[in-house]
C-alpha cells in the first residue's frame, strides 16, 4: 500500500513510539502493527540486521518511515539512555507511546544454584532497563497530548513458579513499577500506565522456556495485535494502572 492510498482515520496517525525487543516475537509484529495503523516506530534491540529486516519490511510496506536505535540493554549505562532521549528529542521533539518488550529469560533453576552474574543481567535487562528508560524519557512522554506506557507481563510476575528464579522476580518488579508510575502520573499528566500478560506465545523465549513444546499449539504474536492497539491507542485514553491478560475468548480481559 503506498502513502496515498493510505486510510486518513488510522488509529495511531502521526504518533511517536518507542518500542523495545523490536528485532523478533511480540516486538517485530507489533511494531509493523504500530507502523501500520500510521505510527513512526523507534525500533530498539541490540541486532542491527534483524532491526534493518524489520526497517525494509515496515518501509517496502508504505507505512511511516520507521528509526533503528540498536542499543544492548544488558550494558547500557544511564549515559546511553540519556543520549537515546536525546536523539529523540532532536529529531522527533516528543514521544506518544513506549512499549517495554525487550526480556531474558535466564536459567531455569533453583534458587541456591542460580549463576549470580546471570542474575544481575536478567534484572539489568527485564527490570532496570524500563526504569533507566523510563526515567530518560519521561519529559519527551509529558509533551504528548495522551501518551501511553506499556508493560509486558507474564503469568510467573502475578504468581510466582519454582525454578523462574530472576525471570519471575524481575516480572514482579515491573508489575510493582507499572503501578507505582500509574500512580504518580495519573494527576497532571496526559500519560497513561498499564502493562499486559500476553500468555502463552509462540516466541523464542518461551521455546527456551519449554524445548520440548509443539509449537504449533501456541497462540501466534499477530492474535495479540488488536489488545497492543488498544492499549496504545486513543480508546484506552482513561485507563491506568491496570493489567491486561490475553484470551482468546476476550482478548481486552482486563484483571484488576
Amino acid at each position: 500500500m503506498s502513502h496515498s492510498e493510505t486510510p486518513i482515520s488510522l488509529l495511531l496517525q502521526d504518533r511517536i513510539i518507542l518500542v523495545t525487543g523490536a528485532s523478533e516475537g511480540i516486538g517485530r509484529t507489533i511494531a509493523k502493527a504500530y507502523a501500520a495503523q500510521g505510527a513512526t516506530v523507534i525500533l530498539l534491540a541490540r541486532s542491527v540486521p534483524k532491526l534493518e529486516s524489520l526497517y525494509d519490511e515496515i518501509e517496502g510496506a508504505g507505512y511511516p518511515k520507521p528509526a533503528i536505535y540498536p542499543m544492548n540493554l544488558a550494558n547500557a549505562t544511564p549515559t546511553d539512555y540519556e543520549a537515546l532521549r536525546d536523539n529523540i528529542d532532536r529529531y522527533f521533539g516528543r514521544l506518544d507511546g513506549v512499549l517495554f518488550n525487550a526480556a531474558f529469560l535466564g536459567s531455569l533453576t533453583p534458587i541456591e544454584h542460580y549463576p549470580i552474574e546471570q542474575w544481575y543481567q536478567v534484572l539489568q535487562i527485564n527490570l532496570n532497563s524500563p526504569f533507566l528508560l523510563t526515567h530518560a524519557v519521561l519529559p519527551l512522554l509529558k509533551r504528548s497530548k495522551e501518551a501511553s506506557i506499556l508493560f509486558t507481563s507474564c503469568e510467573v510476575g502475578h504468581k510466582a513458579k519454582a525454578y523462574w528464579g530472576a525471570y519471575a522476580v524481575s516480572k514482579f518488579g515491573c508489575e510493582g513499577l507499572m503501578q507505582v508510575l500509574a500512580d504518580e502520573l495519573e494527576t497532571n499528566t496526559s500519560i497513561r500506565v498499564n502493562s499486559i500478560n500476553p500468555g502463552i506465545i509462540k516466541t523464542r523465549l518461551r521455546r527456551n522456556a519449554y524445548p520440548g513444546e509443539n509449537p504449533e499449539h501456541l497462540t501466534s504474536p499477530e492474535e495479540l495485535i488488536p489488545t497492543y492497539l488498544y492499549l496504545m491507542g486513543p480508546h484506552s485514553r482513561e485507563v491506568n494502572g491496570q493489567c491486561f491478560t490475553f484470551t482468546h475468548k476476550n482478548p481486552l480481559n482486563c484483571e484488576t
